[in-house]
Formats: C-alpha cells, structure tokens, sequence
C-alpha cells in the first residue's frame, strides 16, 4: 500500500442514525471501501463505528485515537464524533500508517495495564473530565446507575478528597498530562470509599484526550482478619474447614478475570466491532451469563462467610427505606426490560424513614426484585408497595409469579434453600443472607404467597421518627 500523504486535510463524513455511511470525502471513503463498505451500507471500519454508536448515545462530542486495520498494517486516526439531527458527524485525522504489530510495549503501557488488571472496575474520560466509559455490571455491584452516570462529570459518580498535602492527585495529573494513582474518593451516596488511577490519553497533537481509570475499592478488613497484603494464614477449623479470609481472598482473585471474560463476551454478543454469525453471538451471551452466575457465587459466598462470624455487625443510620427501593429498582430496570417484565417503583414523593444500614438494605432489595424478575414471565408486572406497620417500615415486593406452597416458605429462607433445583436460579444463598441482614438491622424479612397466585416478600426495618 502506498504511504499516505500526513499533510492531506481533516476527512469528514456523515452517518445516519442506523450507522449507515451517507457521505463521506475521499480518504475516509476509500478505507471504508478497502474494509468491504460501500456507501449507503454500515461503515465497515469498526473502531469509528463504536466510536460513532457511543457519541449518538450519549448525546456528546467523543474524540478518541483508534487503530484499524488498512491490508498488512495498521493505520493510528484520531476520530472526532459528533452528534446531530439525523446521525453523527465524523471527523478523521491524523492517518499514521504503521506496522500491524509491535514486538514490546513501553514501560508506561505496561505499568497501566497492570494497575488496570489489579482492579475491582474500570473507567475512561474525555479531555474534560466528563465519563464515556464504566465497566458493565459496576453499578449493580456498588450501589449506582451506571447508565445515568455516561457522559456526566466524574465528579457526578466521586467525591474526591484531598491528600495529606491539601491536593487533589488527579487535578495535578491533568495539569502535566501524567498517571495518576492513589486519589482517594466516595462513590456519592453510597458511602463506599475508593482510590483511583488513571493514565492519560493524547490526540496525535499531544494534547490531553482524556484519562483511562481504575477504581480500587477500599474495603476495611473484617475485625480479626488480616489486609490484603498479608500472608495466607495456614487452614483452620472455620467456615466449611477454611481459614476466615479464605472467602475475601477468593473475591479478590476472582473478581477482576471474571469481570473482564463479561466485560468481553458482552462486547462480543453485542456486536460492537461488527456482525457475526448469530450462534457466536448467542455462545458469547452465553459466556457472559456463565460468568455472571459464577461472580454472584462468589459474592454470596463472602457475604455467608460476614454473616456468620461471631463479631458480625451492622453500622445503623437513618435512612429512606423508599429511596432504597427506587434505586434498587433503578439498578434491575435493564434486566427487567430484557425479561419484558415492568417494575412499578414507588413515586419520587413517597418516604419511609427507617434505621438501618444503607448498603445493607440495598443488598436485600436488589435480591427481591431480581427474584421477583427472574420468576416473572414475560408481560408480567413486579410491584413494590410501601407501608407503616405499628414500630416498622415496610417495602412489600410482590410478582405474578407461580407462587410458592407453604410447605416451602420456611424453606426458601434455609441456607442453599432451593424449591426447585431444577430451575435457572441462584446459589439457594440469597434469601438466606437477606434474612439474616433484615434481622441484624432490627427487622424482618417473610413471604405470603400460594401456588398460582405470586409471592410477597415483606422486608421490614425499625421505623424512625
């Protein structure tokens, strides 16, 4: 392939809101070309067409260095994305050929990708600060809407907090376009601590693009058990014969490859780099439910390990049992849609002023509506109810499912308590913990239900005045 001319201007082109190239100068039409498009068709050069799919999502300008593949190498373009009525606008520029692969990474790239690989999620920025990117299921996980949180300032998601000296790490980063690590910030309402890393990105001008981020959440150690750094301690007579940090450190090891094989297969189901035969895309769904079914194994089993130890204990606070409910239902409304099964949240004016641990209290609800979801069939609706009960706050959650026979409504609540294993579900842990979570913040957890006729669980906590 011929050199290309770096001083050729800026190529444009225009896509319509199913992606399609409608127009487009020649250097971008003639690589569109080369990778089997042809105008009127979707842009066949996947990087620019991802790029182009997330700015028409967010609503926002996105500018990102891509690489894609022109013959035996590779061309490096910085892609502007921008959009408007009727599609996005793309702007590319830069055009470096070079070879298709590289035998070494620089010591910076290596050093990203290994506090990259180290992390609980991850995260990306343009230049001003504002988020294009989080790890799919990080919201679920800790308490937030991710959906909401693309394309708002970082400081929507984290409140950062200053270091020792009085400074805020990442500001700094961003005045010497550097890495970042150590900023340490609070996931906003939620409580949760974290600290942050990032590496800068540059546009082929080397101007400051944006950062690719890290979140290393701060979890203090359980009383007794030793941090993150310390040795394995040697087995002992404890939980099913393992030592008391064996289930945090399994979190750990498990946790960030398990969130990458989803993080990819849904890429890959999802066919953002291009279409592929519908089976690998159904294997690839596949993949990424696998891998769902396993990290929720491994979060029940850290949260039954917490449970059970002697010194286990529940920080109360003041919280409003229906906000909880609203973000809990905010967090399943994706699954929900996929299962075509509508959740009926409480309105934004209902309160219900409760004591007991926010987190908590959002771990029980998150089980109930998802049960209330996984056992709905589809058209079904999942209705969450709110109500005073004497000296108690309580959320009822009630589906249309196939009910659940009174001989089995102890049963449910018993440790790997299953009514039918031969049902897609969980561990039989859920419910299980949720109890025992109700009860240490001074409430309950019960069902009322029948064969036929749906379930409703009631999660009470201590009202407050």
């Amino acid at each position: 392939m011929n050199a290309l001319d770096r001083a050729l201007p800026v190529a444009c082109g225009r896509l319509d809101r199913e992606g399609r190239l409608i127009d487009a100068e020649p250097r971008l039409s003639e690589l569109n070309q080369r990778a089997g498009g042809e105008p009127g068709a979707p842009l066949a050069v996947p990087q620019i067409a991802t790029l182009a799919r997330l700015a028409q999502r967010l609503g926002i300008a996105i500018s990102r260095n891509v690489v894609a593949a022109d013959g035996e190498d590779d061309l490096d373009l910085w892609v502007r994305a921008e959009p408007e009525d009727g599609g996005v606008r793309l702007e590319v520029s830069g055009w470096r050929q070079r070879p298709a692969w590289r035998a070494t990474a620089s010591e910076f790239e290596r050093e990203g990708d290994f506090f990259r690989s180290a992390a609980d999620w991850l995260w990306e920025t343009d230049a001003s600060l504002r988020i294009t990117f989080l790890s799919i299921e990080a919201g679920d996980r800790y308490g937030f809407d991710s959906s909401a949180m693309l394309g708002q300032p970082l400081t929507r998601l984290f409140r950062l907090e200053q270091d020792e000296s009085g400074n805020l790490p990442i500001l700094d980063a961003v005045a010497a376009q550097a890495q970042f690590d150590g900023q340490k910030a609070e996931i906003r309402g939620t409580g949760r601590m974290a600290r942050l890393a990032a590496t800068p990105r540059s546009d082929p001008g080397g101007r400051f693009a944006g950062f690719v981020g890290a979140t290393h959440m701060l979890e203090a150690p359980l009383p007794g058990e030793p941090g993150p750094d310390a040795p394995l301690p040697a087995p002992a007579a404890a939980f099913g014969g393992f030592p008391d940090s064996f289930s945090q450190r399994l979190d750990r090891a498990l946790r960030g490859p398990l969130g990458k094989i989803i993080a990819n297969a849904d890429s890959i189901s999802a066919q953002l780099d291009g279409p592929l035969k519908a089976d690998y895309a159904e294997y690839a769904s596949d993949i990424a439910n696998a891998g769902r079914h396993l990290l929720g194994l491994v979060e029940d089993l850290v949260d039954l390990q917490a449970i059970e130890r002697d010194d286990f204990a529940i920080g109360l606070e003041p919280i409003d049992l229906a906000d909880v409910a609203r973000r809990a239902s905010g967090l399943l409304g994706v699954r929900a849609a996929q299962s075509e099964v509508r959740i009926d949240k409480p309105p934004m004016d209902e309160h219900l002023p409760v004591t007991g641990e926010f987190r908590r209290a959002l771990q029980v609800l998150v089980n109930l509506i998802g049960n209330a979801v996984r056992y709905s069939p589809p058209g079904a609706m999942v209705w969450i109810r709110l109500e005073r009960d004497g000296d108690k706050g309580c959320v009822i959650v009630a589906d249309q499912g196939k009910g659940i026979a009174p001989e089995d409504q102890e049963r449910i609540f018993e440790k790997f308590g299953r009514v039918d294993d031969s049902e897609p579900g969980g561990s039989g842990l859920g419910l299980y913990i949720a109890r025992r979570l109700a009860r240490a913040m001074g409430g309950d957890l019960t069902v009322d239900s029948a064969p036929g006729m749906g379930a409703r669980f009631l999660f009470s906590l201590p009202w407050r005045e």
